[in-house]
């Protein structure tokens, strides 16, 4: 009997198997199914279009709003403008009420407005068999093919940014999720904070990704996700096909970060981390990137650089280099078993 696959994002070995048996070339797909790129990219003529599809299944009370935002990152991430968003509502039976739904398109609108997004359609359902709602959403932008940034664009010698700092996407929902646990250790007016993470700083990296390329020029752009920034990290190593050198003291692990994760025993690095972005550029651009960043509020540091040495990451640490840790699933995952 085969072993069942754990929660969390297939293994990259698996998945680059499958994509390469049935990925299919297409002249005009400038940006296809591949490990390590978030989104499709295609030659329309005087414009790329950038498609991207992600679904939020870890439970949450802003659902809806979460959904917009987080494809939204990875059309900015490839250096285009969102600008079509499309869902896919499917809802537990016996569980749903009106308000319920109202609430979930009102908070995709509210986002949709926040970036100038119009919703254009999508699929709404009771489903069977579902213990809380699920948003599979899809955004469709555009950029201009002299824009367009590719996570497979970091070169050798690149230094690697890292905007806001990690992780603020698990903060809000280890806040979120589990208040009942934390309360008992954390003041009230301490797990707002970190339940406000979703807003401030904000899971947000689209003006993150446009003021980068507005200060200098960017090689790569990458949202970590699933599996934290060290997944992160790894899949651009694996898209770009190089080395990545990381100064472990140079990562801004926010402090609530830090405290919610020791308390549930998770690694920071490994816990899914929305809000922050990887910028790839070549040094003599990193510090107009980052007065830009700095100017706009957010905070942002060099954190590395990439070698060329293939898909070898390492962090450093006074002396010493150990490698990058990995994780076959987010940290996160671990709290929901």
């Amino acid at each position: 009997m085969q072993d069942t696959i754990p929660i969390g994002k297939l293994p990259p070995g698996h998945l680059a198997r499958l994509l390469a048996e049935h990925a299919r070339p297409d002249p005009r797909l400038i940006v296809g199914a591949r490990v390590g790129e978030d989104a499709a990219v295609i030659d329309m003529g005087d414009r790329y279009l950038v498609a991207k599809t992600d679904p939020i299944t870890f439970a949450t009370d802003e659902i809806g709003w979460y959904a917009v935002n987080v494809n939204a990152n990875d059309v900015a991430c490839a250096g285009g403008a969102p600008r079509w968003f499309l869902a896919t509502l499917l809802l537990p039976e016996g569980k749903t009420d009106v308000a319920l739904v109202d609430t979930i398109f009102a908070q995709m609108a509210e986002a949709c407005a926040g970036l100038d997004v119009t919703l254009v359609g999508g699929h709404t359902e009771i489903t069977y068999g579902l213990d809380r709602p699920v948003v599979v959403g899809q955004m469709l932008g555009e950029v201009a093919p002299d824009r367009f940034v590719a996570t497979e664009g970091v070169r050798p010698g690149d230094d690697i940014i890292l905007t806001k700092g990690v992780a603020v996407e698990a903060t809000a929902i280890i806040a979120r999720e589990k208040a009942d646990e934390l309360e008992r250790v954390f003041d009230a007016e301490y797990l707002r904070r970190c339940q406000g993470f979703l807003h401030n700083p904000g899971i947000s990296v689209v003006l993150d990704a446009q003021i980068a390329q507005a200060a200098g020029t960017v090689h790569a752009m990458h949202d970590p996700t699933e599996g934290g920034l060290a997944t992160g990290l790894w899949e651009m190593a694996v898209a770009a096909g190089v080395g990545l050198e990381i100064e472990e003291a140079a990562i801004a692990v926010l402090p609530e970060t830090a405290a919610l994760c020791t308390q549930f025993g998770l690694d920071p690095l490994g816990v899914i981390a929305s809000g922050a972005l990887l910028i790839a550029c070549s040094p003599s651009e990193t510090e107009m990137i980052l007065a830009g960043l700095g100017n706009a509020g957010i905070s942002a540091a060099a954190v590395g650089r990439a070698v060329d040495r293939t898909e070898e990451c390492v962090l450093l640490r006074s002396n010493s280099r150990r490698p990058l840790p990995t994780f076959t699933r987010d940290e996160i995952t671990r709290l929901f078993e």
